[in-house]
């Protein structure tokens, strides 16, 4: 656990995604060039998958811990990243809204909601 905490980047602002591009994206003027989870208060850098392109739902308990609204899935741009069938069932039964657009459209989609709803977004930054 104090791995995944050391990860965790808090913050007192809102959090706002700036910017996007193939492999980066800047949160909060701090840019990160690895996968991410963004909470509505912090990031979690570094995130990784069991398996590449399809997200199971075991890479997903982190991010399903705050009991989101809604999950926003960044699949990358050529939007290969893959939510499997027992995390669209999990999300589903918990009347979790799933979203799943490229990272561009992921962002801009976090950025429109956070303050309006309880979201967290995973964002797959490459392929």
């Amino acid at each position: 656990m104090a791995g995944i905490a050391a990860k965790l980047l808090l913050h007192e602002r809102p959090m706002r995604i700036q910017r996007f591009r193939l492999g980066e994206i800047v949160i909060r003027g701090e840019m990160y060039t690895d996968d991410v989870i963004v909470f509505e208060d912090g990031v979690r850098q570094r995130w990784r998958r069991k398996e590449g392109h399809l997200l199971q739902l075991e890479d997903l308990e982190e991010a399903l811990a705050p009991k989101p609204e809604a999950l926003i899935v960044g699949t990358g741009t050529d939007e290969r990243m893959k939510v499997s069938p027992e995390g669209v069932a999990h999300t589903r039964q918990a009347e979790i809204e799933l979203l799943q657009f490229d990272p561009r459209r992921a962002c801009q989609t976090f950025n429109h909601l956070h303050g309006k709803r309880r979201i967290v977004a995973v964002l797959h930054l490459t392929c």
